[in-house]
């Protein structure tokens, strides 16, 4: 605190990469990442593999982390999900939890809950996963946990934590262009610069299928193995072992969209992501992102988005440049 009265005393450039707000503390200018994106992402996430009972774990006194325990609660009941149950622990706003005094009141909340079960939490997927252990509940066979933060020691977990990857490489990008504009003494923006994440990274505490049909976990994991390669609805119902129209009416029955539909949705991600981060042709793209060839990845743009690949890489590359040149205004 004292030091950012004196860096601001001394009208020092600073950008704030944190989404943390302390009280009475200076306003830097701030590039975050966008945590309300991340729980929707994580919801879409969590729907793709067959979950319907989904809990939050969140932090009292972290704005950003009620922020996103919001969104993803919200987002979860318009998608229609059976039951989504929060849990909140407290958080002074500046020290970390010491999450280990409260294990036996997490491990009591997690038995409360309706299995299998689905957790997004800000950064208590550690703790979780410690209770979960005490208390004999499997992960993720019984509880998928995913992280909103995508911090390292999710790999060195009891059990690796999937999470969120938030974009870092652009934020310090963002921030490095913003502080070069404040060294040159021009004005701060008024609002910060919010940077959506880029994808949600699978490791083994979700690596599972919330799904008791055999056949249909079956399909839903060949679908996700085979995202990035030209499969179709028969290559999945000859490897589910039911008919075509079986596995179409088991899967609307299930999440409520058709089989062309489920193997289409990370194809299409995977593009969009593409087309707005990479200057790769629509013939490369539509080759890694598994469409198989262009005509086919400009036919599905078309049908889904009312738009060409490559004009929605250049309606986008728009939106960024007005979006800076906004900024810039602002500044």
């Amino acid at each position: 605190m004292a030091r950012s009265l004196e860096q601001r005393a001394r009208r020092i450039p600073v950008v704030n990469v944190s989404a943390i707000t302390i009280p009475d503390a200076p306003a830097f200018p701030r590039v975050n990442s966008d945590v309300a994106a991340s729980a929707k992402l994580a919801v879409n996430y969590f729907l793709g593999c067959g979950f319907h009972h989904f809990a939050y774990l969140g932090l009292i006194g972290l704005e950003y982390a009620v922020r996103q325990q919001t969104t993803f609660v919200n987002a979860v009941n318009k998608a229609g999900g059976k039951s989504c149950v929060r849990e909140d622990q407290t958080h002074d706003g500046v020290q970390t939890p010491d999450w280990n005094l409260r294990i036996g009141e997490l491990a009591g909340w997690l038995k409360s809950l309706l299995k299998l079960v689905a957790i997004f939490t800000w950064s208590g997927g550690r703790e979780i996963i410690h209770a979960c252990h005490a208390i004999g509940l499997r992960v993720p066979e019984e509880v998928a946990v995913l992280s909103g933060s995508d911090d390292f020691l999710c790999d060195m977990s009891r059990v690796p934590i999937s999470a969120v990857q938030s974009a870092c490489e652009n934020i310090g990008n963002e921030a490095a262009a913003l502080l070069h504009w404040l060294m040159r003494g021009c004005k701060p923006p008024k609002q910060p610069m919010i940077i959506p994440p880029l994808r949600v990274v699978t490791r083994q505490s979700t690596d599972t299928l919330a799904i008791c049909d055999s056949h249909m976990a079956k399909a839903l994991g060949f679908i996700r193995e085979n995202a990035a390669h030209q499969i179709n609805v028969q290559n999945v119902a000859q490897y589910a072992g039911i008919s075509r129209r079986l596995l179409e009416k088991k899967l609307k029955s299930l999440l409520d969209r058709s089989p062309a539909e489920h193997i289409r949705q990370p194809q299409r991600d995977r593009a969009k992501q593409l087309l707005l981060e990479t200057s790769l042709s629509i013939e490369k793209i539509s080759d890694i992102a598994g469409f198989g060839s262009p005509d086919h990845m400009t036919y599905i743009f078309r049908n889904k988005f009312k738009t060409t690949p490559l004009r929605y890489r250049h309606e986008a590359q728009g939106r960024a440049t007005q979006a800076n040149l906004s900024r810039s205004s602002r500044r």
